[in-house]
């Protein structure tokens, strides 16, 4: 993808100075993607929630430092990327809050380094990129898009800038009120119900990145390249339910799923892409997925 002179976001911050040296609340912090699959599932940890892109609203509470981070230094070609990236969604999404008459709130992107505490609970490098509701901040560790690239076959800038929409399509959930009504539901299900409530939850996701894709381009002037859609699409195909299971144990159990298939990702990002507008974007009412 080419985003040659586009604009930078304000709201990126830089805590990577910063991030090191804090004990997780839970869970086990693991460095690669491949010790995840593995270890995870060994240890009864859900890989996918260790490594998916996750909606990050049910963490253990954790202090959150008060001093906000610093802007990335100059020079530094990924947090401009990511700068960019997030730059791009602010527009759209701005825009299309105004279509439906209401106004958008800007996310924060902090990037951090190694583990951070967040209003979600301590966020960990190994758990991926994720989204806190309770705080409105997407974090990032950079050293995931090198997991990407080399554990999890898919390179390229747009597959990373499609993980980035994922995660600011969960701050769109939020802003309309999709992840407190979902929340609310899950707690009055079976475990195997709020694993379906999360999968509808996650693919709207991928297809709010699809729409935040498809627009950009239109109103902000960057243009894709060819193969970018194959990448971001590869990119929703390697990190399905089915496709982690079936590296990680051999085998796929579909009641444990919470971000649905590789099919299923490849889909609704599709469908975002191809419908441009949120209501293209109604995992909820879908039946089937």
């Amino acid at each position: 993808m080419r985003m040659d002179d586009q604009g930078e976001s304000q709201n990126v911050e830089d805590v990577r100075g910063s991030s090191g040296g804090f004990r997780p609340v839970h869970g086990i912090s693991l460095g690669t993607v491949a010790v995840a699959l593995i270890a995870g599932w060994v240890f009864g940890v859900n890989p996918l929630q260790i490594l998916g892109l996750l909606s990050g609203g049910t963490g253990s509470s954790v202090q959150a430092p008060e001093q906000p981070g610093q802007a990335p230094p100059e020079g530094d070609t990924q947090a401009k990327f990511v700068s960019q990236i997030l730059r791009s969604t602010e527009q759209v999404w701005t825009a299309a809050f105004q279509e439906r008459g209401a106004t958008y709130q800007e996310p924060k992107l902090r990037l951090f380094r190694d583990s951070y505490p967040t209003a979600c609970g301590m966020g960990e490098a190994a758990a991926g990129p994720f989204y806190c509701p309770r705080d409105h901040i997407v974090y990032l560790d950079l050293s995931f898009f090198d997991i990407m690239t080399q554990q999890l076959g898919a390179p390229g800038q747009f597959a990373h800038a499609y993980v980035i929409g994922h995660e600011v399509g969960h701050h769109v959930q939020n802003l309309l009120g999709i992840i407190e009504r979902v929340d609310a539901q899950r707690a009055r299900v079976s475990d195997a119900q709020s694993n379906a409530l999360s999968v509808r939850l996650e693919l709207q996701a991928d297809c709010f990145a699809g729409v935040w894709a498809t627009r950009s381009q239109k109103e902000t002037g960057w243009r894709l390249e060819n193969g970018d859609i194959e990448t971001a699409l590869n990119a929703a195909s390697q990190i399905g339910d089915d496709t982690l299971q079936r590296k990680s144990r051999g085998t796929v159990v579909p009641e444990s799923f919470t971000h649905g298939t590789s099919a299923q990702r490849v889909s609704w990002f599709k469908r975002g892409v191809e419908g441009g507008q949120i209501d293209s974007c109604d995992t909820f009412a879908a039946a089937p997925l």
